[in-house]
């Protein structure tokens, strides 16, 4: 089983970093990513979490902002019945103010069906999408941070080959840290190490 050891892991060559466990891989390098992405995955589960650099967003209010992401995410992605669960409202984040410029988080939990890669509709996975939009209002960035968790995995699917198809395994009953707390620890350990980047 992977290990669910939870440590500090740098982000965009150090300038950020986010704790979370080590059974999440970088595989940004393996498959084609943006440079404003950086992507962790652990393979045995087909989890994934994902954090996204992008240029603020200064037409989408801060109240529902991660809701808005979610479903602009799901229109990206061609999900289908994308169904928001749960949105918080804004918290300010006093850890990430830069130049007095207040920065904000809001997040969104939701269920869509999506297709890994280039695969059809066919093979299309049921997936628990948690997202966070930290508004980094000071460098006018918002950062995405997605985790995503399989529900069901379709037999079609290329994930059926490593983590069977059928219903997920809960992941306490894996040994793992359920994904809801990997996304909030990832989320609250979110630190700004060099405000260059942006």
């Amino acid at each position: 089983m992977p290990e669910d050891i939870i440590h500090e892991n740098p982000l965009f060559g150090g300038k950020i970093s986010s704790t979370f466990p080590g059974r999440f891989q970088d595989i940004s390098n393996i498959r084609e990513v943006p440079d404003h992405q950086e992507v962790f995955a652990d393979p045995s589960r087909d989890e994934s979490l994902i954090f996204e650099l992008l240029e603020y967003k200064p037409d989408v209010a801060d109240n529902g902002s991660a809701t808005w992401f979610l479903q602009d995410l799901a229109r990206e992605q061609d999900a289908e019945g994308c169904v928001v669960i749960e949105q918080s409202g804004v918290l300010e984040a006093p850890g990430l103010i830069y130049r007095n410029a207040p920065a904000v988080v809001s997040t969104a939990v939701g269920q869509m069906t999506i297709s890994k890669g280039r695969q059809g509709r066919e093979a299309q996975n049921l997936v628990k999408v948690y997202l966070a939009n930290l508004r980094l209002k000071g460098v006018e960035t918002d950062v995405l941070i997605t985790a995503y968790e399989p529900i069901v995995i379709n037999p079609l699917s290329e994930s059926a080959d490593t983590v069977g198809a059928g219903a997920a395994v809960p992941a306490a009953q894996a040994g793992c840290k359920p994904m809801d707390d990997v996304f909030k620890l990832a989320v609250t350990s979110f630190k700004v190490h060099d405000w260059s980047l942006f």
